[in-house]
């Protein structure tokens, strides 16, 4: 190579790879401090469509996790409405019972029978109060309720139908509007009617039941699927922060000796310039 002045070869050749230099450690610093490895979309464009259907996925799960959830809590106050209907039910078993014994007499009955006014004005209270959203819940209203729980749009798959069927359990509804224990023969017949009622409950208070644990199966299921797509994204879009850390070592020895090599090179000229003495 021949000794001149007006173009340095080596200055221009140190220059453009300290520049590369220069542009690579900046993109090592960029990831290190956004811990991505994907900070533009030029760095991997692929890449960067795959994470962000995959983050458009988790963040729809996240929102089905919490529609689950949300129809946990509403089935929640069916059974606490249901449970305290369930409890006031067997009371008044118990005070026919009572009352269907001859070891009474017309006062004691009496008294019995203003208990069971009272419970079977509660039962319906609590069937009229027990509501979601200001829907009555227990009073007879139709619900049929679809609690979307997958991230797309198929019936079968992505949502979770909850019918619970007839759910008017007032004392009108459950048929115990008529139930007396005044008189010995009126609490013995009252029986009869209680059990059924009894049964009526029990029956709504499986089928909720079993509505709760599948929406609580659906949350566990979601929450596995979540944590791996949250780990599929991270292998794609995440940066390696060990790897990042060794290349921007690498980088920074390169710039200095890049910087040391084209100081070096701009001596050249000078050299030249000796030939002259």
């Amino acid at each position: 190579m021949g000794m001149t002045i007006q173009t340095n070869q080596l200055a221009i050749t140190a220059q453009r790879t300290l520049s590369n230099t220069e542009n690579s450690m900046a993109k090592t610093i960029e990831r290190l401090a956004t811990g991505t490895r994907i900070v533009n979309a030029s760095d991997d464009p692929a890449g960067l469509a795959i994470s962000d259907n995959m983050n458009a996925t988790i963040r729809s799960l996240s929102q089905a996790t919490r529609n689950a959830q949300d129809g946990i809590s509403l089935i929640q106050v069916f059974e606490g409405g249901t449970t305290e209907i369930s409890n006031m039910l067997v009371r008044i078993r118990e005070l026919s019972m009572q009352s269907a014994n001859d070891t009474l007499g017309e006062r004691e009955r009496s008294m019995l029978s203003n208990e069971v006014t009272e419970l079977k004005s509660e039962i319906t209270r609590v069937a009229r109060t027990t509501t979601f959203l200001d829907r009555e819940l227990l009073a007879g209203e139709q619900v049929r309720l679809e609690f979307q729980v997958g991230v797309r749009n198929d019936p079968e798959k992505d949502r979770i139908v909850f019918d619970p069927g007839n759910t008017d359990l007032t004392a009108g509804g459950l048929g115990i509007d008529g139930v007396e224990v005044n008189e010995k023969g009126s609490a013995q017949d009252s029986l009869e009617v209680l059990d059924n009622a009894i049964i009526q409950v029990n029956e709504l208070r499986a089928r909720i039941g079993s509505s709760q644990n599948r929406l609580q199966t659906t949350v566990n299921s979601q929450g596995i699927y979540k944590e791996n797509l949250m780990a599929a994204k991270s292998r794609i879009r995440d940066a390696d922060m060990a790897v990042e850390t060794t290349n921007l070592t690498r980088e920074s020895i390169l710039r200095q000796a890049g910087v040391s090599v084209l100081v070096q090179a701009n001596e050249t000229p000078r050299l030249a310039l000796n030939l002259l003495r």
